[in-house]
Formats: structure tokens, sequence, C-alpha cells
């Protein structure tokens, strides 16, 4: 994120470090990375960095739909992440525990902070995977993580084979013939949805149709990242690590296969290989969809409410035109 998130204060997030880890700040640099979440770079007097994350509940649409939800939502997501850590899954980036065992803390009402470690490394950018070998990598790793032990397992959240966003998706749908109001990306995001309407329509119709051979099929659900793309991979000199775990959750294997090509290839023949599990493409398809819609749902909750001009925005708004076309 390239804006600093509302209703924050920094002197907010070094009080909580001091406080909750016992990490006094010396320097806090914004990270100008992700879209999501906010991050800083802290360093104590030391010359020791972590990596510093503050979530606003009131964008978690898939954690829950009150601040609370969405609190024990995130507060599971970590909680399973330290836990698949320790359970031997290197890979994992998971937070530092603070003094009372926690996995991150509240500042206020809105917002929550979580300390990571700093790790060194390339990370990687949205889109599709530069080699079959770091594919291959990736594949490997999902398939350690989708064995991951029953008492890591019943830490995570169940994820919801309904669609986050949805009721407010479709009253935007139905609401398409009246001006929006809530800032300069309002109406241009009116239109982009207007001109794709009944792309979006058939999206819907299409993920419900795939959701429920999903449910009736008994496919064994497995802890998954939920968002295991190259953005969310850091190459270090030793190996690859995943980071990013506030998705991660109960599921069939392919909310995470389809994001790294395994509809196919020597990807699905890998992962079989590793975990005896063939890649469904009913499964695969409905993730792929159930994510495009996911996405222009926060888009247009967001330009449907009250917002400024910021890249921020603007990104936002183009990512919303793409993903409004993205499937024939």
């Amino acid at each position: 994120m390239k804006a600093l998130p509302e209703e924050f204060e920094e002197s907010a997030l070094i009080g909580s470090l001091a406080g909750g880890w016992g990490f006094e700040v010396e320097l806090a640099e914004y990270a100008e990375v992700g879209f999501g979440s906010y991050h800083w770079v802290v360093t104590d007097g030391a010359g020791r960095r972590g990596f510093v994350t503050v979530d606003d509940l009131d964008g978690k649409p898939w954690l829950g739909d009150t601040r609370e939800s969405a609190f024990d939502g995130l507060r599971r997501a970590f909680d399973t992440a330290v836990a698949l850590r320790d359970s031997g899954l290197g890979f994992v980036v998971a937070p530092i525990p603070a003094g009372g065992g926690e996995t991150m803390q509240r500042i206020g009402s809105r917002h929550t902070i979580a300390l990571f470690p700093f790790v060194e490394g390339q990370a990687g950018r949205y889109g599709g995977y530069d080699t079959a070998d770091e594919r291959a990598a990736v594949v490997t790793m999902l398939a350690e993580l989708h064995g991951a032990p029953p008492a890591v397992a019943a830490l995570a959240r169940r994820a919801d084979l309904g669609l986050p966003g949805r009721r407010q998706l479709e009253s935007s749908l139905q609401d398409l013939n009246q001006p929006w109001a809530g800032g300069p990306f309002s109406e241009p995001a009116r239109r982009v949805l207007s001109d794709h309407a009944a792309e979006v329509a058939a999206l819907l119709a299409a993920a419900d149709r795939l959701a429920v051979e999903v449910g009736t099929r008994g496919s064994n659900w497995v802890v998954t990242h939920g968002e295991p793309h190259p953005g969310n991979v850091i190459r270090t000199d030793e190996s690859l690590v995943l980071v990013d775990w506030d998705t991660v959750a109960l599921a069939p294997p392919e909310r995470d296969l389809w994001m790294v090509g395994t509809d196919g290839g020597d990807g699905a023949e890998l992962y079989a290989e590793a975990t005896g599990h063939r890649v469904d493409d009913g499964a695969t398809n409905f993730f792929r969809i159930a994510w495009d819609i996911a996405d222009i749902a926060v888009y247009v909750n967001l330009f449907r409410s009250p917002h400024g001009r910021s890249e921020d925005t603007a990104e936002a708004y183009d990512n919303l035109a793409r993903c409004v076309s993205c499937r024939p």
C-alpha cells in the first residue's frame, strides 16, 4: 500500500512493539509493498530488524464481516502459521509471538499489529513464475504444507465455499442505473461494471455451480496458504520462503494449486507423486473464479464508499477494470 492507514498513528506502532514484544524502535521505515496490509521495517538500537504488519479490520471481508469476527479470523490465521513453522515447515514466515504468547495485538478498535522476522532476499512479483524450477519448488512446498498434521489443521479456520462480498456485489449490479457518489472513482467504477455486468453475473452463476460440485465431491480438505503467487515468495540465498499468511485456511488443495499452474503439465504430476492427489479441474476452476469475484467485490465496495484520489485508489481502479473482463 502506498498510503498510510486511516485513523492510525505511527507512534502507536512504536509503543505497541515496545510494550508487547520488548522491541525498542530506533528507526521505523514505511514499506510500500503489497496490497491490503500496511508494512514497516523497524530497527532497534542493536541493529536488529523486524518486519511489521498492520491490518485494517474493516478491509478483511474473507475473515469476517465485523471487526470482531475479522480479528478472530486473523488471529487464527497467524496462530496457524506459527504452528506450521513450529511443526518443521521452515519455509513458513510466521509472526514472532509477543511476550504473552499472542501472535498479534489490537491497536484501537480498527487495527492490529504483528511482528515478523526480517527476511533478506528478493521478493517476486504477482503473475506467473519465472522458471519451471521455481514453480516446481513452490509445488513441493505446497505438498508439504497440505500434509500438515491434524493438530495444526485443527487451529485453522475452514474456508467458506461462499463468495466474500457477494451481497455487496449483487447490490451493486442492481444499482447500476443510479449515480455512485463515494469519490472520484465512483462513477468510472460504475461505468466499467455496467459494461461488464453480464460477464460478472455469468461468473457468479459459474461459481455457484462449481461450488456445489466441489462441496459434494468429498475431496480431502487440507491446510492451504490461499495466495501462493510469486508476490508472496521470497528468494533467499538458501531457499524459497512463503509470506503473507492471513489467508491460511482448510480447503481443497486446488485453492492453492490453481495459482501455480498445476492444471495440466509437470506441476500436476509432481504434486500427485508427492501426495497421491490428482488435481481436480472443477475445483481448480472454482477457486480461480472465486478469486476474481472476491477482487471485484472488494474494489466495487471501495468505490461505492467514501474515498479520495491516491496511488492506491488509482491502482485499485485499474485492477477493477482488468478483473471485470478477465474471464471469457
